[in-house]
C-alpha cells in the first residue's frame, strides 16, 4: 500500500471525517468523575486544533474514554499528531493501542467506515515506512504490524469476533 506524504494522509483524514458532527459530549460524562474530567479536557478542542498535550499519557489518555462518535470525530487530529510530532513523548504508542482491539474494551475498527479504515491504514503504513526504527526500539513493532494487518484488510479470519 502506498501512503504518500504525511500532509496528504492528514488531508485525506480531514476529508473523510468532514461530514461528522461534533458530539455534544466526548465521553459518557455522567458515568464517573474520571469520564466527566476527560470530557471537560476535550471540550475546547476540534480535530484541527487538539494538541499533543491534551492527550496525556498511556495511563491518562482521554481518548481511551471517548465514545465511538468522539473517537471518529477526533481521528483526523490524532492522525495529524501521530504523523507530524516525533521525539520524546510522541503519540504513536497510544495511537497503536487505540487502533488495536482491546479485549473487553473498545474495538475502534468495528465502528469506523471503510474510508476511515483506509486512512488509518495509510497512517499506519506511513509509520512503518518512516518511524519503524524508533517503533522497534520502543518494542511496539508487533502492535504496529498487527494494527496494519487489520486496518488494511489483510487480517486472517478469526473466530474471536
Amino acid at each position: 500500500m502506498s501512503t504518500g506524504s504525511a500532509t496528504g494522509i492528514i488531508t485525506r483524514a480531514e476529508q473523510v471525517s468532514a461530514k461528522l458532527a461534533r458530539p455534544e459530549h466526548f465521553t459518557d460524562h455522567k458515568h464517573c468523575c474520571e469520564c466527566r474530567e476527560h470530557d471537560g479536557e476535550l471540550q475546547p478542542y476540534t480535530p484541527g486544533n487538539i494538541p499533543r498535550s491534551a492527550l496525556g499519557t498511556m495511563a491518562w489518555d482521554p481518548i481511551t474514554f471517548c465514545t465511538d462518535e468522539a473517537f471518529r470525530y477526533f481521528l483526523p487530529g490524532l492522525i495529524r499528531i501521530v504523523l507530524t510530532e516525533d521525539g520524546e513523548g510522541n503519540y504513536y504508542e497510544q495511537f497503536l493501542w487505540h487502533v488495536n482491539a482491546v479485549p473487553g474494551g473498545h474495538d475502534r475498527y468495528a465502528i469506523c467506515s471503510r474510508e476511515e479504515r483506509e486512512v488509518v491504514a495509510m497512517a499506519l503504513t506511513w509509520l512503518l515506512d518512516n518511524r519503524s526504527e524508533e517503533i522497534e526500539q520502543e518494542c511496539s513493532a508487533q502492535l504496529l504490524l498487527h494494527a496494519l494487518e487489520r486496518w488494511s484488510g489483510q487480517e486472517k479470519c478469526s473466530t474471536s469476533h
